[in-house]
């Protein structure tokens, strides 16, 4: 039976082979050059091979090196990872959202700070997606996204409602005094372009062809309806800062309800306590999907060209 092998000399070889130098492996274990040389020449003896290949030119990993060290450099990493969750005073417990970009940039931003100082010890990691997004093979905690709630294998909690209206600048909707007027300008789309048929059909109008450009963000899509390049429908009140601020117009006091934005997680998944807190949290913000999107028409500009 092979003799239990120092954890010492185990961590000197790691450091040596990531670094290809005693000296910088000394320097970060904070111990001497000859150390790490005893460490490293001392777990040699005991497997009976030698790890490095040592010339005036330095150091090189020999094949059992190389295939000791992967290993080690995995192992010794996920140590390190663990005790920096001990930082604050605790364990850190990392949460990985992602989330459509608009809603981040709409809703969530602003109110992160709060979540943060609420739960000091959850490290909140944003992704943002364009409503494509796979929580298993991307390894997410959760995915906010917009739709009806109904995705294979997801469980689905509603955050929030979020009423579609033409949003476009100042300059353009001087041109536009009835609905049927947006059918002269381009009308920019996402990648769902049938809400653009919802809102006509709540107008009162039914149309067959749209034309305009396709974009796969709604940020940038209504970034070029600020330019002037055409009406974009989207979310008004996730843009009520551009609204307030007079970059953007709602022309006409019209909303197509075509889904709402949902906190979704994998079904098999147990909550764990980050995941449970930052479900808590966008409960108490959005109390529930009616007041939340009550909340948010409230904060929406009005603004009728």
């Amino acid at each position: 039976m092979r003799a239990t092998i120092p954890l010492n000399a185990l961590r000197a070889f790691e450091a040596a082979a990531r670094h290809l130098s005693f000296t910088r492996a000394a320097d970060e274990l904070c111990v001497t050059q000859t150390a790490i040389s005893h460490q490293v020449k001392g777990l040699e003896q005991r497997l009976g091979m030698p790890l490095f290949r040592r010339s005036n030119r330095g150091l090189t990993l020999t094949d059992e090196g190389l295939g000791l060290a992967p290993t080690l450099f995995e192992a010794f990493g996920a140590i390190d990872q663990l005790f920096e969750q001990f930082d604050a005073g605790g364990v850190r417990e990392v949460l990985t959202v992602s989330a459509v970009g608009t809603f981040v940039v709409g809703a969530l931003l602003e109110r992160l700070p709060a979540f943060r100082a609420a739960h000091p010890l959850v490290d909140l990691r944003i992704l943002t997606n364009n409503n494509k997004v796979d929580v298993v093979a991307e390894g997410l905690d959760y995915a906010i996204r917009f739709g009806d709630g109904a995705w294979h294998g997801c469980e689905a909690e509603l955050i929030c409602e979020a009423p579609m209206s033409p949003l476009c600048a100042p300059q353009v909707a001087e041109q536009l005094r009835e609905p049927a007027d947006l059918l002269r300008l381009p009308l920019l789309r996402s990648y769902r372009p049938q809400d653009w048929l919802a809102w006509f059909k709540s107008a009162g109008l039914e149309v067959v062809n749209l034309r305009g450009p396709m974009f796969d963000s709604s940020l940038i899509m209504v970034q070029a309806a600020i330019r002037g390049e055409g009406v974009a429908l989207a979310p008004y009140g996730l843009f009520r800062r551009e609204l307030d601020g007079g970059q953007l117009v709602r022309p006409f006091p019209i909303d197509a309800d075509v889904g709402g934005y949902w906190l979704t997680w994998v079904k098999s998944r147990t909550l764990s306590p980050a995941m449970q807190a930052f479900r808590n949290w966008l409960t108490s913000v959005y109390l529930d999907g009616e007041a939340g999107a009550a909340a948010m028409s409230r904060q929406a500009s009005e603004v009728v060209g």
